[in-house]
């Protein structure tokens, strides 16, 4: 357990006792070298004491301190039983200033001598003036010298020989017991004193950092790693400290340096909880020391010697380095890990805060990381860990403050102003009531916010998705899901790695069991794909996933969390994507995103949050679904074009098709638009059947069209209309389609008011088409709109193009045809009429039955629909036509053989009996 902000103990680092048998030194010096390290801030302007209360983190004493004694008592009890040939070094008191035990964590945060850190002319408006303070907490003022160091001797030749002589010995191994590990700590850490003025340690020290790094890392991995019964693991903390305020880091820089870091954080963070360690003294006492006690002094070796490393850390380079090492521990699921990493990260970002000196270029990459951790830790359940995490966030703000304003410029000096600004309402907001708001990881996402550029943001998220993970603290994931929330409104436009940030919350979403947090974490999502500025990025990123959608993601859709002026967007944009790929020329295979996004229409169909917008969106949402249908007619998922690497996990089920996600949606999308009678017809006439029939997808789409056109004219029409501009795009099969649906709707009365060049204008060139499903549905389409006495002229200029589709080989286009000449007979001019007689002529003999029957029923209406005066002109023909009427008479067709006699009847009483052909024709 770490040690209790008040009624801490003298630092042990700070005042370790050496023993030592050498002369003094060869003279006093002035002042230690340590005294040098010390920053000194406000030397020309000290801030007094302000007179509101002071902020308290701790609920109260962690651990209460011993009536007596301090960390050198134990140390001193040890030693005692040594050999008096074995103490190397006299009794010597060397205190570092960089402990303040009574403070209970106020930092000076006016920042009234900032011109150190200005940068020339670019901060000419920015002053210190703008950052602000944290109201509610006091304002410690600091002190403009270093605290009076107990003088030290200077070691002289003698002395650093023989420190140099054990050392040494040291490194050949002969480190067996605890008193000659002690004995060789002491000895590097007296000889770290000489450095500053004597060559021969500088020279020593400096060639041997790999054997002294190397020796440490066997002494730490040789304590037990369960137990705490010795001083050797402090006593390192105490060395690498000593040799740190001498600008010796052993811990930064090679890989060997990294390890020895992990290794020294591993040993003391590892440790049992106090409470156990106590019962493991009292089933095996050692007899040596309290183990309560000697922990809280390890503990306080281990946190200062993180300060030795950020006490001169100008472009926080080493605080970096020291995130990365306390990061894991600061995450873990042990409550006594996460205290100890937690206090241990107070206690640097304090000292850090109180001797901070930055210069460019920074080397800092990982704040909004820092950030979110400590956030989310000032909501964990643990109080002593919420306390500890409050006072960093303390600092880490003033911190921040200071770092923003040194790295500014002239282009993003209206941004920091506008911060700075946001930050002091939201101080002041909450200025009688620090401790709420230290308790409240939203709120203090709200004031750091604004300092976080587009990396930190994105590092901010990236972090508390992480935390999600920890499923034993449920609380935590409730942070965390109100700090994702709060951060996505806040800073909704600068954020710029979106996908990573979806990919992570694809990642997570599997973990987190409390549907209060899955609402949180779909939320954020709404919030990204709600914006437009991310809208499509976000839309790839969720299409790049196996079909059918797991739980999750389907989830994801499902629950959408939109505000109304946002669905259509979202809807539409999304429809986009699948209509792109109707727009590209066929390729051999289907792109992946049209299934996916046919896949994500259903599931959100389905969930049905959008359901304005699905109603809005209809007749482009039916149109595009049908399209997909006819081009997914036949096809596999082998037919797919699926990215590499997308089904690593799992393999595609031979069930799924493309198809089966075509149709599912269009089914739902009825459903959800309350189109149950269009659904029911589907339903009973098999028309999902001939919706994915590969010949018969057109009869399908008939069926549809005029079902929907009985019940929903309104909406009949507004797809009319939308299908005006749609049959000019994409590629074969969306135009068949389009057109089919469109062909049928024009037997609507509005069809009428449609200018002819959308209508009679196309069916003249689906005519003249080489397809020949063009042609049909060119014709048909003329013969619905034969039904509007309106059109009927503008028909009349086709009548060409009609006749001459009687000579076609397709059994469809004939019969069309000759529906459509049936109509117009009556109104063709003679010429017309001639023309199609002769060709009528010719389909006499089709083997065809319908094409035989059919085209002697429009011969007989052609006989019939002939003016007087050019009677004579077409009675060759009549004639010429009348044997082979009498011989199909006997045909085995009955149909045929029934329209016979009554079409040689009027010929007969044409050419002989004019005015009884036309008494007949009267009564018939």
């Amino acid at each position: 357990m770490p040690l209790s902000r008040r009624g801490r103990g003298s630092r042990l680092a700070g005042s370790r006792a050496a023993t030592s048998s050498l002369p003094a030194g060869r003279g006093a010096l002035s002042i230690s070298h340590a005294q040098l390290l010390t920053r000194r801030r406000h030397s020309s302007e000290q801030i007094p004491p302000e007179s509101e209360p002071q902020a308290d983190f701790r609920s109260g004493k962690w651990l209460q301190e011993p009536a007596t004694g301090d960390a050198r008592d134990s140390r001193q009890a040890l030693r005692a039983r040594m050999s008096s040939k074995h103490r190397i070094c006299r009794q010597e008191e060397v205190v570092i200033p960089y402990a303040y035990d009574n403070d209970s964590g106020s930092v000076d945060l006016e920042l009234s001598n900032l011109e150190t850190i200005k940068k020339g002319s670019s901060s000419i408006e920015l002053t210190d003036l703008d950052i602000p303070d944290i109201p509610g907490l006091h304002c410690e003022p600091l002190s403009d010298s270093p605290r009076h160091l107990t003088r030290q001797d200077p070691l002289n030749e003698a002395i650093v020989d023989k420190l140099i002589q054990s050392i040494q010995r040291g490194f050949s191994g002969e480190l067996k017991g605890e008193l000659e590990k002690l004995t060789f700590l002491g000895s590097l850490s007296s000889l770290s004193r000489a450095l500053p003025y004597d060559e021969t340690t500088e020279s020593f020290i400096h060639s041997h950092i790999a054997d002294i790094v190397h020796t440490l890392n066997v002494l730490v991995q040789e304590e037990r790693p369960h137990s705490l019964s010795s001083l050797v693991r402090q006593e390192v903390f105490v060395t690498i400290a000593d040799l740190s305020y001498q600008d010796v880091h052993l811990l930064f820089g090679s890989e060997d340096r990294a390890e020895l870091f992990s290794l020294v954080i591993k040993s003391i963070i590892t440790l049992p909880s106090v409470r156990t360690l106590t019962q493991i003294q009292e089933i095996m006492p050692n007899g040596t020391c309290n183990t309560e006690y000697l922990y809280r002094q390890t503990f306080q070796a281990f946190s200062e010697m993180l300060q030795s490393l950020v006490v001169k850390d100008p472009y926080l380079e080493n605080l970096d380095t020291i995130i990365k090492h306390l990061d894991p521990w600061l995450q873990s699921v042990k409550d006594h890990e996460r205290e100890r990493a937690t206090a241990g990260m107070t206690q640097v970002l304090k000292c850090l805060s109180r001797h901070l000196s930055l210069k460019l270029p920074l080397r800092f990459q990982r704040l909004g990381h820092l950030v979110a951790l400590m956030a989310l830790l000032c909501g964990d359940p643990q109080e002593n860990v919420a306390e500890e995490a409050a006072e960093s966030i303390h600092y880490l703000l003033h911190i921040t403050l200071r770092l923003k304003y040194i790295i500014h410029d002239k282009k993003n000096q209206q941004n920091l102003k506008r911060a700075l600004t946001k930050c002091r309402e939201f101080l002041e907001l909450y200025s009688s009531a620090a401790k709420c708001f230290y308790s409240c990881p939203f709120r203090i996402a709200q004031v750091f916010e604004g300092f976080l550029d587009s990396n930190e943001l994105c590092q901010f998220i990236m972090t508390t998705f992480d935390t999600l993970k920890n499923l034993n603290h449920p609380c935590i994931q409730r942070s965390a899901g109100e700090l994702l929330l709060t951060l996505a409104k806040n800073a909704e436009s600068r954020f710029e790695k979106v996908p990573e940030i979806m990919g992570v919350i694809c990642a997570q979403l599997s973990i987190i069991s409390q549907p209060r947090v899955r609402q949180q974490i779909i939320n954020t999502v709404s919030l990204f794909i709600s914006r437009p500025k991310y809208t499509d990025t976000v839309l790839s990123f969720l299409l790049c996933h196996p079909v059918p959608y797991n739980r999750h993601l389907a989830e994801v859709w499902r629950m959408l969390a939109v505000e109304l002026p946002s669905t259509t967007w979202i809807l539409w944009r999304l429809l986009r994507k699948l209509q792109k790929c109707h727009n590209e020329p066929a390729q051999e295979k289907m792109a992946y995103v049209a299934v996916a996004a046919t896949d994500a229409l259903y599931e959100v169909f389905l969930g049905n949050r959008l359901r304005a917008a699905t109603f809005r969106l209809f007749p482009q949402l039916l149109m595009t679904l049908l399209i997909q249908i006819h081009h997914s007619i036949g096809l596999t998922m082998s037919d797919v074009d699926i990215p590499s690497g997308l089904y690593t996990e799992q393999e595609v089920s031979s069930e799924v098709t493309p198809l089966c996600f075509a149709m599912q949606a269009t089914k739902t999308l009825l459903l959800r638009t309350c189109c149950l009678h269009e659904f029911n017809i589907m339903e009973k006439n098999k028309g999902w059947a001939l919706l994915g029939g590969k010949d018969c997808h057109l009869q399908g789409v008939f069926l549809l069209a005029n079902a929907l056109l009985e019940r929903n004219r309104l909406l009949a029409q507004k797809v009319m209309y939308l299908l005006v501009p749609f049959l000019n795009r994409g590629n074969d099969k969306h135009k068949l389609t389009s057109a089919g649906f469109f062909v049928e709707l024009l037997r609507s009365p509005v069809a009428k008011r449609l200018p002819s060049i959308y209508s009679v204008a196309r069916f003249k060139d689906w005519l003249q088409d080489g397809n020949n499903l063009f042609r049909i549905l060119g014709l048909r389409g003329l013969y619905n709109l034969v039904g509007h006495q309106e059109m009927r002229e503008d028909i009349k200029s086709l009548l060409p193009y009609i006749v001459d589709s009687l000579r076609e080989t397709d059994k469809k286009i004939v019969l069309s045809a000759i529906q459509i000449l049936l109509q117009l007979v009556r109104t063709m001019d003679f010429t017309t009429l001639a023309a199609m007689m002769r060709t009528l002529f010719s389909l006499f003999g089709d083997v065809r039955p319908d094409v035989h029957r059919f085209s002697m029923t429009l011969f007989g209406a052609a006989i019939k629909s002939v003016k007087n005066p050019d009677k004579k002109s077409v009675e060759k023909q009549v004639l010429d036509s009348l044997v082979p009427l009498l011989l199909y008479s006997q045909d085995e067709n009955d149909a045929v053989a029934e329209v016979m006699p009554t079409c040689c009847c009027f010929i007969t009483l044409y050419l002989f009996f004019p005015h009884l052909g036309k008494k007949v024709q009267g009564e018939n």
